[in-house]
């Protein structure tokens, strides 16, 4: 889901994967769930509704768009160039609590603000709310954080430490991620416009491949089609190639054969960038020479 700002202009930063408690403001002044963060990012507001459509919290685009200018014009927000974009925290495994389990708010919140507030979810008043959360999720008979992926462990007593095993991404989170791990290029054109820019899996979801963005490459839409069909691949020294069925079957393919063998733009991140387990795979079962 994600958790959208009418304004790009101000970021967000907390440990990936870190609890994300949604507090209703007055005269509610309570917990009701909490997701984990996964990581934020200055989106389209198209873009951002293409990609998590109503989890944006809005039941069409148009809503969004209207409750988007709303906002702006009650908190006096300049139309600016990046006008387009909003801040958007993107979240996964959102859990949400029935009214009769919201948690209090804690005494030191502000009643009226409405900017994100941070708590050591190891000692005080933090860990007595993430304590009280997972509680809450327990008696509802639900996973504590809605994932099969994470599982929440209570090390030693029944009050023990609560850790956390690392969670996998869910979808529009995935496209978001390998979008901006590739910097909003496409991985052998370089091209930037993102309407035309597409988040492939390596070894496809429904083959068992994850929401990993090591799993991922951003491609060029055309490019993406030609990958899903097997036309073309990447070798795992990072290399594209074009297969000769594009010639054979099609008795065309010249708009992509200057692309065979160029070296793949990738993440400046090493653990980002694609994993030869997954290309092995997808040479194995997809491409075709």
């Amino acid at each position: 889901m994600n958790f959208w700002k009418p304004s790009a202009r101000r970021g967000f930063n907390a440990a990936q994967f870190s609890p994300f408690l949604f507090k209703l403001r007055a005269p509610h002044n309570a917990i009701c769930g909490f997701a984990l963060f996964a990581q934020f990012s200055r989106l389209p507001a198209w873009l951002a509704w293409e990609t998590f459509g109503r989890g944006n919290g809005c039941p069409s685009f148009e809503s969004m768009r209207d409750r988007i200018e709303r906002i702006r014009r009650r908190i006096g927000y300049q139309v600016g160039p990046e006008s387009e974009f909003i801040g958007c925290v993107l979240l996964i495994a959102p859990v949400l609590f029935p009214p009769a389990a919201w948690i209090p708010q804690p005494e030191d919140w502000p009643v009226r603000t409405q900017t994100d507030k941070r708590y050591d979810l190891s000692a005080g008043v933090g860990r007595q709310l993430w304590e009280r959360c997972l509680a809450v999720a327990r008696d509802l008979r639900v996973d504590p954080v809605g994932s099969p992926s994470l599982r929440v462990v209570e090390v030693g007593p029944r009050y023990g430490e609560p850790v956390l095993v690392k969670p996998r991404l869910g979808q529009g989170t995935f496209r978001i991620g390998v979008t901006d791990a590739y910097a909003r290029a496409c991985a052998v054109t370089g091209e930037h416009s993102l309407p035309v820019l597409d988040a492939a899996h390596i070894q496809p979801y429904g083959e068992g491949g994850p929401h990993r963005i090591s799993n991922g490459v951003l491609l060029r839409s055309d490019l993406h089609r030609l990958f899903d069909k097997g036309y073309v691949t990447i070798t795992t020294d990072l290399r594209l190639q074009v297969s000769d069925r594009l010639r054979k079957e099609y008795r065309n393919g010249r708009t992509y054969y200057p692309f065979h063998d160029r070296e793949l733009y990738v993440p400046r991140t090493a653990a980002d960038r694609p994993d030869p387990a997954f290309l092995r795979w997808y040479n194995e079962h997809v491409f075709a020479a």
